[in-house]
């Protein structure tokens, strides 16, 4: 079972819901990881938004040209992230992720999705998303940096699973990184 499975509830999904849906209502800036993927991206790139959540980075990323396919096990934001027409979203646990012949220019894993997996398949996890990343494609993810799986052990990760870390930053604006960082946004690319 995920962490996110074990400590929240279909209520504590809803509230999830709202609370983005309330930090949008009053203005924040909720589009600093889909502007820093796009950033990173060709126009009209395929991009996997792992852990999508609502679906928010993803739909923006959509806004912005891209073809965006959205996973996620939780029932109740997957059924917010399937209201919106423009992306693809499937229910899954990223540990078995299996799209067969799907292929992405950029995988998304933004939101603590990392922490929130089954302790111990992080490994498994990062393997399934780089299996679906085409030749040259990145994997971006950011966590905090206060639990368990840390910046260190995500390097490890990526190593073993064949990705190249070729940035990290101590935030989705891209600070740069500091060891005392609250936060740690990892790029990592699939060889070519």
């Amino acid at each position: 079972m995920t962490r996110w499975q074990d400590e929240r509830d279909e209520a504590q999904s809803r509230a999830y819901i709202q609370r983005f849906e309330q930090l949008a209502a009053d203005g924040a800036d909720l589009h600093g990881e889909a502007r820093m993927v796009d950033a990173l991206l060709a126009p009209v790139s395929r991009v996997l938004d792992a852990g999508c959540g609502t679906g928010r980075v993803g739909l923006e990323l959509a806004r912005r040209g891209h073809a965006v396919t959205a996973v996620d096990l939780d029932p109740v934001l997957v059924a917010a992230a399937r209201e919106h027409a423009e992306l693809t979203v499937h229910l899954a646990d990223l540990a078995e992720l299996d799209l067969p012949g799907e292929q992405f220019d950029a995988v998304v894993v933004a939101g603590n999705v990392m922490i929130f997996v089954e302790p111990g398949t992080e490994r498994t996890v990062v393997g399934r998303l780089a299996a679906h990343l085409a030749p040259g494609g990145v994997l971006v993810t950011g966590f905090a940096t206060d639990y368990r799986y840390t910046a260190d052990h995500l390097d490890a990760d990526l190593e073993a699973v064949g990705l190249v870390k070729e940035h990290r930053f101590a935030t989705w604006d891209l600070r740069p990184w500091r060891a005392d960082a609250t936060w740690a946004v990892t790029v990592a690319r699939k060889r070519g």
